[in-house]
């Protein structure tokens, strides 16, 4: 099948502060494209009320992981509206440095003992394996990564799952779905958002691109094709990916 003439794209994430100079700005440019961004997802923190039903208190444990901001942002939130009081001896495990040097939003960085990896739970995990004697509390999301807790569970670390915030469909009401060629998905979150949003929706002709193969699986699970598939050998990015194709429809 030929590709298709590609003129307008969705992308299901927030708009980058300078569109220009990103990525995507040069494919605008490049291949004349109408680029349009929405959030597909939000984040919503759980209350404290829903947090109590799940037993799990965090003056029980001597040490956090963080795979996000968003997971520091909420922890904190929960200890505040709750009134616990964080203790100083409290330990640190970030999934990157820029995670681990975020926290100083709420601590004093250089008092605490923090440890981080290079962006990749792998690194966090040879870090984590080192402190086998703590209790780590794993402040989540509702839609987590289920490797992470298989490898918690496979190096018998002592840890408790703490749903500390929601990933939750947002409103795209405004959004005229069919007008798209294209729509960029980043995460299984986002697909469910689409079919929550538009339950009607039916591919035929329109193009979808997804990033990462828990995405990719999801849009087949979900009855749709996915065209555009990233990050591969030759595509590290979803712009190369997209660069990659509309190319390939210019030659054909």
């Amino acid at each position: 099948m030929a590709a298709k003439k590609v003129k307008k794209v969705l992308v299901s994430q927030p708009q980058p502060g300078d569109v220009e100079k990103s990525p995507y700005g040069e494919l605008v440019q490049k291949h004349k494209l109408k680029i349009d961004f929405y959030k597909f997802i939000k984040i919503e923190g759980v209350t404290s009320s829903e947090f109590r039903k799940d037993k799990v208190y965090i003056q029980d444990h001597t040490a956090a992981i963080f795979t996000s901001r968003n997971a520091v942002d909420h922890f904190f939130r929960i200890a505040k509206d709750m009134r616990v009081e964080i203790p100083d001896t409290m330990k640190y495990f970030c999934i990157s440095e820029a995670t681990a040097f975020y926290l100083q939003k709420y601590v004093q960085y250089r008092k605490r003992k923090i440890f981080f990896g290079r962006q990749n739970f792998n690194d966090l995990m040879d870090i984590i394996k080192k402190h086998k004697n703590e209790k780590f509390l794993l402040p989540c999301s509702d839609i987590y990564k289920l490797s992470i807790i298989k490898m918690l569970d496979e190096n018998k670390i002592n840890y408790s799952k703490a749903v500390i915030y929601k990933t939750i469909a947002s409103d795209l009401s405004e959004v005229k779905i069919d007008e798209y060629d294209m729509i960029v998905f980043f995460s299984p979150a986002g697909v469910k958002s689409l079919h929550k949003n538009f339950p009607d929706f039916i591919q035929n002709s329109t193009l979808v691109a997804g990033f990462g193969p828990t995405t990719v699986k999801a849009l087949k699970e979900a009855g749709l094709k996915p065209d555009i598939i990233a990050p591969t050998k030759t595509a590290l990015s979803m712009t190369v990916a997209i660069e990659e194709y509309l190319e390939k429809a210019k030659k054909n």
